[in-house]
């Protein structure tokens, strides 16, 4: 993920979105920086998974819309994702939404025992490699770059298969009027699907995504057992938000 990522290497990255023709001599100037700093960067870059080598430069291995969330509110995301990653016991199934906050709860399940882990991203996978102790079972579907996910009948049908004792999930926007949104009607049920397999709903969102609406309705709020944000959610919407009958947890 890109928290692992220098800050000059987060430039090249957000430039190659941009602009993926940039040469690595205008790259250089741009960032006051020699061929031969950015070069040695495009190849750490290049090792870590995060941009494709060309003939003369590289070209992002995330779609654009990724790289920006990515990039966006990392902090609260981190923390975040390790409250929710303190849920999780020993021997738990769990599935994970695609999200680039959910995708940073298996960063913190490291020393934890056996977990088996159900997902539709693609996102989760830097750190599945490196913990021996999760079993990942990533959901069949038509792949989607913009979010890095598996989506659409095969996906929706393969839920089905598991029970689970967490469903954690991400959002577009929530509020208590018009409960979880999402700009995609396919992400809508596969949200659906997996919170009906699910012991608990656990929705992971900072606080910036209050009071937005996205296009397509999931579920109303009360619908989500435990809410993981950050401490800028105010605290009369906190309480408001608690008269819904779910937990909140602040970070």
């Amino acid at each position: 993920m890109i928290d692992n990522l220098s800050d000059r290497e987060k430039l090249i990255l957000t430039r190659l979105a941009d602009e993926p023709n940039v040469s690595v001599s205008t790259l250089g100037r741009d960032l006051g920086v020699s061929e031969v700093t950015i070069r040695t960067d495009l190849k750490s870059l290049a090792a870590k998974g995060h941009i494709t080598r060309t003939h003369g430069g590289a070209t992002p291995a995330f779609h654009k819309h990724i790289l920006e969330r990515q990039q966006a509110k990392t902090e609260e995301k981190n923390r975040i994702a390790k409250a929710a990653a303190e849920l999780v016991q020993d021997g738990d199934t769990i599935m994970v939404l695609s999200g680039t906050t959910t995708a940073l709860l298996p960063k913190y399940l490291l020393g934890k025992g056996f977990i088996r882990v159900v997902t539709d991203s693609t996102l989760l996978l830097p750190y599945v490699r490196m913990n021996p102790n999760l079993s990942l079972t990533v959901l069949g579907g038509e792949f989607r770059s913009s979010t890095e996910s598996f989506v659409g009948p095969a996906a929706l049908e393969m839920v089905k298969r598991f029970n689970v004792n967490y469903a954690f999930i991400g959002t577009d926007g929530f509020s208590i009027e018009k409960g979880l949104t999402t700009h995609l009607v396919e992400v809508a049920e596969l949200v659906r699907a997996m919170t009906g397999q699910a012991t608990k709903t656990v929705l992971m969102s900072d606080s910036s995504k209050y009071g937005r609406a996205g296009f397509a309705t999931i579920m109303p709020l009360a619908a989500v057992d435990i809410l993981i944000t950050d401490s800028y959610l105010d605290p009369e919407t906190q309480a408001r938000i608690r008269e819904q009958n779910l937990e909140i947890v602040t970070v």
